[in-house]
């Protein structure tokens, strides 16, 4: 299936479809949609990534601020005790303390004040106040195994002539008396050597212990909600606490760094940089899938609407095509009434134009070859015919009878431009000159009893005129218009605009009605005899030489004459036979 659709696609590509109008209004759609979508898309990310980094960062400071806090009350509590232990021993009125255990009445009354004190003190986070002396003797709770102090590295390496407060950090308090009880609870140590030399307890230690139970949670739950990496120094390098996982430091890790102001520690929060920004990683992910579905349903949109867009003009080109195969009655279904329904609608309009006027030409050719088969039968053997008038005229000649002879003369001019096929246009001269020939024969038929008047210069004689037109027009006056040849002709022939020439016959004969006038000219298979047959005739070849916009026109009043209206292009006469439009 994969590789059909590649097939198919490499061979739209290489066959030029993609120029096609459906192609490019894909590209336009998608363009115009996926242009604002991925610009929201990005400004949203942007704005999102940038809030949610910071707030994560402010997160974090506030964290470990809060971690500084906890952490400063613990060590400001113990440093308060020690502190107040220690002016508690530099006082002289307690110079009964001893470094061994009370002998004397004093010695003991004077310890369990001192122990009460440092009961006084006692919090519910304290794990331990102990007064440890040079001798290995202790005040405080009798729950210490002194010689397990030395467990605690930061106690066994703690320098002798320390002098000050000395923090000994987080470690497990497994110097107690037995295994059970508050054994292996993380605590937080701190250790003051007491320094008097007029004092019993010159050489003694203060150790404090304080329950860091709470303060290591804090710091799990701040490793686990930050996935970072927590690292807590003292001033001198130290390491005081440091998060269980393992963790490489890089130049791109966000870190968060606190110093505490009692004891000078530094509080280091370090997160690596992929972790810093996850969030905004996930969020750029789901817009990136969100543009990714956004795009192919965009696409799926802009192919479908693309191609039921351009499937009317695929329609359409079909059509056309099957009109240049010859198929005419191929028609557009009319689906709307927008542009392509408009374009439907002219579609239509012109094929049924062409389909008329191919109708029109075929009739006009089909009427050419009836008239050219009537004119082969009308040039059967017509020297037979020329060569009987002219044997009559010779007979009429030696007889005397010279009207016979002229009529025969006149008639043998007539049927000779007649009969004479070989051209359909002739020259407006050559049948102005039969219509005389024909006049000449009427008028040895009727006598002086009509009259005929031509007006037509003589630069208009060189223009053609269907052979064979004018004659049938001059025969219905004679034989329908006037009585016994009586009456007046007159022939105007005009230039009129568009270079077209205007023919006016008249007559003042009987005229015909308006029935008879409008029959006259239409095409009546009934029709018999020879009563307006030459009219329409005559009407049909200018119509099939010039054009359906030419022909006659006929104007009559019922016993005030006729008037017969022609109008045609100007054409002359081609050196080579051909006519040539002026």
């Amino acid at each position: 299936m994969n590789v059909q659709w590649i097939r198919q696609l490499n061979k739209r590509i290489f066959s030029g479809s993609y120029r096609s109008i459906r192609t490019k209004l894909l590209f336009c759609f998608l363009i115009v949609t996926l242009i604002p979508l991925l610009s929201l898309g990005a400004l949203s990310y942007y704005q999102s990534a940038k809030i949610i980094n910071s707030q994560f960062g402010k997160y974090g400071e506030n964290a470990v601020a809060q971690l500084e806090q906890q952490t400063s009350s613990s060590l400001s509590r113990m440093k308060q005790m020690s502190e107040t232990i220690y002016s508690y021993l530099l006082d002289p009125a307690h110079a009964d303390l001893r470094n061994q255990a009370p002998v004397s009445y004093s010695e003991i009354i004077e310890k369990n004040d001192f122990e009460a004190l440092l009961k006084s003190l006692r919090t519910d986070l304290t794990a331990g106040i102990y007064i440890i002396t040079p001798s290995g003797y202790y005040y405080g709770e009798n729950n210490l195994n002194v010689d397990k102090l030395k467990n605690i590295p930061e106690w066994k390496t703690k320098p002798a002539s320390y002098k000050g407060i000395y923090w000994l950090g987080f470690y497990m308090q497994n110097h107690a008396m037995s295994s059970s009880g508050d054994s292996n609870l993380p605590v937080l140590g701190l250790a003051v050597p007491i320094h008097n030399s007029n004092g019993t307890q010159n050489g003694s230690t203060i150790l404090i212990e304080e329950n860091a139970q709470e303060l290591i949670h804090m710091f799990k739950l701040f490793e686990t909600d930050t996935k970072s990496h927590l690292t807590i120094k003292a001033s001198d390098g130290r390491i005081v606490y440091e998060s269980a996982s393992t963790f490489t430091k890089k130049d791109s890790d966000i870190t968060w760094i606190r110093t505490l102001a009692v004891n000078q520690w530094t509080i280091e929060a370090r997160l690596p940089a992929k972790a810093f920004y996850l969030s905004s990683g996930i969020i750029r992910s789901n817009t990136i899938v969100v543009a990714v579905i956004s795009c192919l349903l965009a696409f799926g949109l802009a192919y479908l609407f693309s191609s039921r867009f351009t499937a009317r003009i695929r329609t359409l080109k079909d059509s056309m095509k099957k009109v240049s195969f010859g198929k005419l009655d191929t028609r557009m279904p009319i689906e709307g009434k927008d542009e392509l329904g408009s374009l439907d609608m002219s579609f239509n309009r012109m094929v049924s134009g062409v389909q008329s006027l191919v109708q029109e030409v075929e009739q006009s050719e089909r009427l050419k070859k009836e008239a050219e088969l009537k004119a082969f039968h009308y040039q059967i053997n017509p020297h037979l015919l020329f060569n009987t008038l002219n044997s009559i005229q010779w007979k009429a000649r030696l007889e005397g009878a010279d009207d016979i002879r002229q009529m025969l003369y006149h008639l043998t001019m007539v049927l000779e431009g007649n009969l004479d096929i070989s051209q359909e246009l002739i020259t407006l001269g050559r049948e102005l000159r039969m219509i005389e020939h024909f006049l000449k024969i009427q008028e040895i038929r009727y006598g002086n009893v009509f009259s005929y008047e031509l007006n037509c210069e003589d630069s208009l004689k060189q223009y053609l005129i269907p052979r064979m037109t004018l004659q049938p027009l001059f025969e219905n006056i004679f034989f329908h218009g006037f009585t016994d040849g009586i009456g007046v002709i007159k022939l105007d022939i005009t230039v009129v605009e568009r270079n077209e020439l205007l023919l006016i016959l008249r007559d003042n004969g009987a005229g015909m009605t308006e029935e008879k006038r409008e029959r006259l000219l239409l095409p009546d298979p009934k029709r018999r005899g020879r009563g307006g047959l030459g009219v329409q005739n005559a009407d049909q070849k200018f119509k099939l030489h010039f054009g359906s916009q030419y022909g006659l026109t006929v104007h009559s009043t019922k016993g005030e004459g006729t008037a017969i209206v022609i109008h045609w292009p100007k054409e002359e006469e081609h050196p080579d036979g051909y006519s040539k439009e002026n």
